[in-house]
């Protein structure tokens, strides 16, 4: 059996002074989903650079990572086992360009973004993340 992929990512977030905390969804046309920015490690590469970097790519910005969230685990599309590390991360500045991978983002309100998440894992994610902001991480 192969190694599983590894891969990381944020749930990235900023404070907005109309809807208090929002966060960022990103599109990917190619799966058609709605999920957090996060992408495979590159040779050498920490869990949490790659998470910074995959962030900064899908989403244009830079983010301050705090909270280490929970490994998540699941197949890929072709059957492949995949575990993806993430942290909770405050935007900091940017701005998105689309492209080929990712051609939306949405800052969303913690209720729409929990409606727009394609996976459930992405929606307990997102309640992981609540949970943190409210006990300030």
């Amino acid at each position: 059996m192969s190694a599983p992929v590894r891969a990381a990512g944020c749930v990235l977030w900023r404070r907005s002074p109309a809807r208090g905390v929002e966060f960022c969804l990103v599109h990917r046309p190619k799966w058609r989903d709605w999920s957090w920015a996060k992408g495979k490690l590159k040779h050498d590469e920490t869990e949490l650079a790659a998470a910074l970097r995959e962030v900064e790519e899908e989403t244009g910005r830079t983010c301050h990572p705090t909270t280490r969230l929970p490994r998540v685990h699941y197949r890929t599309h072709d059957g492949r086992r995949k575990t993806v590390d993430y942290w909770l991360a405050e935007e900091t500045g940017g701005a998105f360009v689309p492209n080929a991978e990712i051609d939306e983002i949405r800052w969303l309100s913690p209720e729409a973004a929990a409606e727009l998440l394609t996976e459930a894992r992405d929606r307990a994610l997102l309640a992981q993340a609540l949970r943190e902001l409210a006990n300030g991480g």
